[in-house]
């Protein structure tokens, strides 16, 4: 054969070799895999004001990527995880989902922290038809057909929370919180529970995200004179907050305080000694004793040091990456749609326990526990639901 001519033979042959790929490329899913793996998001702030509490649940999903590409993968594949950062900004957050939908090719994104953040890609996941796990505990009033929600939404948590408060400790509440949806809406649920309950609110009271000065708001409290404080303060506010508290007097002794937003990584932060006394609800503590959670335990401290902690956020985003492989195995398909359909009733044997998917709504039927912080830093779970909590994300207020 001529030079010339085996030109020729070669780039005709190349052509039926792309145009055939090209063929083939049509027939699979929207997604654009390497033949021996397949891409996983992971959407969070590192950096900005968020990433204090969100940047750690990245380490979470890392170790159940390996963990399960250790054992073989997902049908076969290795999960390749791309990490963006959504720099606590939700135009950003938007923008790198969009990067990681429609040019990464990613199978699924585990990602977001808060709600408005979650509210950013909604638009995204629509136009892409991509598929988020939202791996934190938030307010619930949404249910959108490409989110699984593997937190507590408000009722789970808040509900529980007063109740054990009224039965255990006083009848008298006094409400605070930081000035946005999610305390406002839990308050909202918490106002008749507490009702239900034959106690009373004898006081409410919000301040803006980022404050730091709350002697008004304790004074308040002390003339309310309440058994119990509720209090959804988030962020960098609760240093302030639980340091002033104790300062007045109010260390938890004679006034039980109890939060459904401090785990043990906003311990860290407020400090142990601040902190210990003060009471939280969740659906995980490290403290859990299981042997699940103690494997959980002991992989996350061998990979990231012994002194790191992990707050509920942090293992329902460890669940989130083995829920969609479970969905994925289960619908024998990477395609977002097919996972969709295939996790309704899906089980997880989780460090938390027993966590399954609903039918319907998205979100999770899984156990919540009441917990009090010791000068560690670590919670002494005093109480457990005895049953699995139906997740109701669109209560009657």
């Amino acid at each position: 054969m001529s030079e010339y001519n085996r030109r020729r033979f070669l780039q005709h042959s190349g052509s039926m070799v792309l145009l055939s790929a090209a063929s083939g490329m049509a027939a699979l899913p929207r997604q654009a895999f390497a033949q021996d793996t397949v891409k996983l998001g992971l959407l969070h702030s590192l950096s900005g004001t968020i990433a204090i509490a969100e940047a750690s649940l990245v380490d979470a999903e890392k170790l159940a990527i390996e963990e399960i590409n250790a054992a073989g993968g997902v049908m076969g594949r290795k999960i390749e995880p791309v990490v963006e950062d959504g720099a606590s900004e939700n135009a950003v957050f938007a923008e790198k989902a969009r990067k990681l939908l429609d040019r990464d090719k990613v199978a699924a994104i585990v990602g977001c922290y808060t709600s408005a953040s979650r509210k950013a890609l909604l638009p995204v996941l629509s136009r892409s038809k991509g598929l988020l796990y939202y791996p934190t505990y938030y307010e619930g009033q949404e249910q959108d057909a490409r989110v699984f929600y593997p937190s507590q939404e408000a009722t789970q948590s808040v509900i529980a929370a007063v109740e054990w408060m009224a039965r255990e400790k006083g009848k008298t509440f006094f409400l605070v919180g930081s000035d946005y949806i999610y305390p406002r809406t839990c308050n909202k649920i918490a106002k008749p529970a507490i009702a239900h309950m034959g106690a009373k609110v004898v006081g409410e009271e919000y301040a803006p995200l980022g404050h730091t000065e709350f002697s008004s708001i304790i004074n308040k409290i002390k003339a309310a004179k309440p058994e119990c404080i509720y209090s959804t303060v988030v962020g960098g506010s609760n240093v302030a907050f639980y340091k002033q508290l104790r300062a007045a007097g109010l260390d938890g002794t004679r006034v039980v305080l109890l939060s459904t937003v401090v785990s043990e990584n906003e311990i860290e932060g407020i400090g142990k000694d601040n902190a210990a006394g003060y009471y939280a609800c969740m659906g995980y503590f490290q403290s859990l004793q299981n042997p699940a959670n103690e494997k959980f335990v002991k992989a996350f401290k061998a990979k990231y040091g012994q002194d790191r902690v992990i707050g509920d956020p942090m293992e329902v985003a460890y669940n989130s990456v083995h829920l969609w492989k479970l969905g994925v195995e289960k619908a024998g398909s990477f395609d977002p749609d097919k996972v969709i359909a295939a996790s309704a009733g899906l089980t997880l044997e989780a460090p938390e326990g027993t966590v399954r998917v609903h039918e319907k709504n998205h979100h999770v039927w899984k156990k919540v526990r009441v917990g009090r912080a010791q000068p560690d830093g670590q919670f002494d779970i005093v109480w457990e639901s005895a049953d699995l909590i139906e997740p109701n994300p669109f209560p009657k207020l």
